[in-house]
Order: structure tokens, then C-alpha cells, then sequence
């Protein structure tokens, strides 16, 4: 515990002193979302994948210390989740992973903003998240804190958070909370967000998932993703970073956004390969996507809680034996 306090109290000083000098890459944001300022664009090379438009580990200009310490937080945990949080990283997925220069990539789920949509309808839980909701969301599904739950850690549904350990007050939610709003601080930025949901698959392309063929998606994976991902989809070590897994019990688990098809095929067409995105075609990117869909991963515990008020997406294939429960699907 001393250690952490030494730590943490050369990071308020090292900030305090970052925070009066004037980054040049901190200007007033551009209109043109894919500036530097703004998002790093989704065709930069790998030399790139580290950096970060705004980084509070350069510069903090004109936040307090006790707020620049806590947006400092915020990115630690975003970057490096399961070493940061590991009280609630079931796994070795990092929020990096899915939104990759500390969410600050075009077309890869770019985060710049985004908190300017808040409060925002949840389908899955049937009603209006805050932006902490939907980081705790987050948390339990695809960092699969979940999988935590034998350690003495107290989880409920994000419908359900009254007494659980993770909870939108929780200090970890409020350190990414933090960093999020910070993307945005001080910017002219409203809640239209045009770079905000590019990564998805037209419904106009989407294949039935019973023509989708998984066995060729193996194919295409070993040949266009296993550079980086490793044929067992564990991910490669690139210098000192590595992709987060794609299945297994490291992986994210079966109840986040990236276990349903389409989603993860939207999110595959615009942004993988990471050096020659948009390369793949759309049924490329759904038999990819059907493959890692088939394989195993950590079971989201509450799945009979989701979708009560809505209709379970038919693309959602772990929730198999619920959808024939779900009345609204069978409509």
C-alpha cells in the first residue's frame, strides 16, 4: 500500500508539472474529425498504433491536479485493463483492444465525444443508460468481470446494481468516466458525433446466419487475421503489445456486443486487417466473424435478463436456447 501511495503521489506532481506546458498536439480541435487533433485515421500505419491524439500523459493543460490525476487513472485502466483493474478483468481483454488508441481511432468504435450522447436507450437492458452505466456494461461483458464473481467480488445486471461491487460510483468507473469526458473537454463538439458508427455492417449485406459457413471463415482467418491473432486466436505479441483474444476463457464473454455475428462482422469489414482495413470484403467479414462466433468463451451469467422488453437480435447466437423463450423474438 505504501508503494501505491509513493506512486501515485509522483504521478500528481510529475501532472501538475506536465499540466502548464502546451502540447502541440492539444490545439482546438479541427472540423475535420480525422485530423491529428481529433482521431488518428483508420489507413495509419503500424508505427502509429501507440499513439494518442490527446494523452494525459503529455499534457493535462488547464484541468486541477485531482482532476488531471484521475483522467490519468481513467487512461492507465483503459490501456492496460486487466493490470489496472484486475479485481474486475476476468480476462486479458483491455478497453484498448476494442476502441485502440485509447479510443481515439477512426471507424474502431472511436469514443471521442461520445459521452455527449448520454444519457442514451440501452436496448438490451430496455432503458436509458448514463455514460457510467454503459462503461459498468462494458465492464462486466467484455472485460467478463463476471469472472471475477468467486473472488469475493459482488456483481449483479446492469438493472440490478443496488449493493454490487462494481457500480457506476465505483472508483474504477469514475477514472474512465473521467477519461472519456476528457477526449471531448474543452472542444466544440456536439452529440452528432459523424464519426460515431462506422464501423457497422449495412443490414443490406448482411448474409443469413445459416448460410454463413464458419468452417470457411477458419480458412480466411488462418489466411488474412493469423498474422496478428495467432492461428489459436490468442493474439501475437507485435513488440510488447499483443491483440486481445478472440475466444477462449481469456476472451470476452458470450454476453457483449462483439459475441453477436454481425455486430463483430461490422467491426471486422471497416477496421481489420489492422494494416490493410477495408480490404475484406462484407461476406468475407461475416464468415470470418461466424468463425470466432462458434467458438467458446466465459458465459455471461445474467443473459435471461437481457432483451425483457425487446427482441433478442437473431444474430446474438450464444443466447441460442433463450431466443425460443423470448416472446417478443418468436413475433
Amino acid at each position: 500500500m505504501l508503494n501505491k501511495l509513493v506512486t501515485w503521489s509522483i504521478i500528481v506532481i510529475a501532472v501538475s508539472v506536465i499540466g502548464n506546458r502546451q502540447s502541440s498536439t492539444q490545439q482546438t480541435a479541427s472540423d475535420n474529425p480525422l485530423s491529428w487533433n481529433l482521431l488518428v485515421p483508420d489507413s495509419a500505419s503500424l508505427a502509429r498504433g501507440w499513439e494518442f491524439p490527446r494523452d494525459p500523459r503529455v499534457d493535462t493543460t488547464g484541468l486541477s491536479p485531482q482532476v488531471a490525476l484521475q483522467v490519468l487513472r481513467g487512461f492507465l485502466l483503459f490501456t492496460d485493463t486487466y493490470a489496472q483493474a484486475e479485481r474486475f478483468a476476468g480476462g486479458k481483454v483491455t478497453c484498448n483492444h476494442c476502441h485502440p488508441n485509447g479510443g481515439q481511432r477512426e471507424k474502431a468504435l472511436p469514443l471521442v465525444g461520445v459521452d455527449k450522447v448520454f444519457p442514451e436507450y440501452n436496448p438490451r437492458s430496455g432503458r436509458l443508460f448514463t455514460l457510467e452505466e454503459r462503461i459498468v456494461g462494458c465492464m462486466l461483458r467484455s472485460i467478463n468481470a463476471t469472472g471475477r464473481m468467486n473472488q469475493h467480488v459482488v456483481l449483479h445486471h446492469e438493472n440490478e446494481l443496488d449493493g454490487a461491487t462494481l457500480s457506476p460510483v465505483s472508483g474504477e468507473i469514475q477514472d474512465l468516466a473521467a477519461y472519456i469526458r476528457w477526449l471531448s473537454w474543452n472542444r466544440d463538439i456536439d452529440s452528432t458525433l459523424p464519426w460515431r458508427g462506422q464501423n457497422t455492417l449495412p443490414a443490406s449485406a448482411r448474409i443469413p446466419l445459416e448460410k454463413l459457413d464458419s468452417r470457411l471463415g477458419q480458412q480466411l482467418f488462418l489466411e488474412k487475421c493469423a498474422n496478428c491473432h495467432g492461428e489459436d486466436g490468442q493474439g501475437m505479441f507485435i513488440g510488447d503489445k499483443r491483440p486481445g483474444p478472440l475466444w477462449g476463457p481469456e476472451s470476452w464473454n458470450d454476453g457483449a456486443g462483439a459475441a453477436r455475428t454481425y455486430t463483430l462482422a461490422g467491426f471486422i469489414l471497416n477496421w481489420m486487417p489492422y494494416m490493410n482495413p477495408g480490404s475484406l470484403t462484407s461476406e468475407e467479414a461475416q464468415h470470418i466473424a461466424a468463425y470466432i462466433t462458434s467458438q467458446p468463451r466465459p458465459h455471461f451469467p445474467y443473459q435471461d435478463q437481457d432483451y425483457l422488453t425487446a427482441k433478442i437480435p437473431v444474430d446474438a447466437v450464444y443466447y441460442k436456447k433463450l431466443y425460443s423463450q423470448n416472446p417478443l423474438s418468436k413475433k
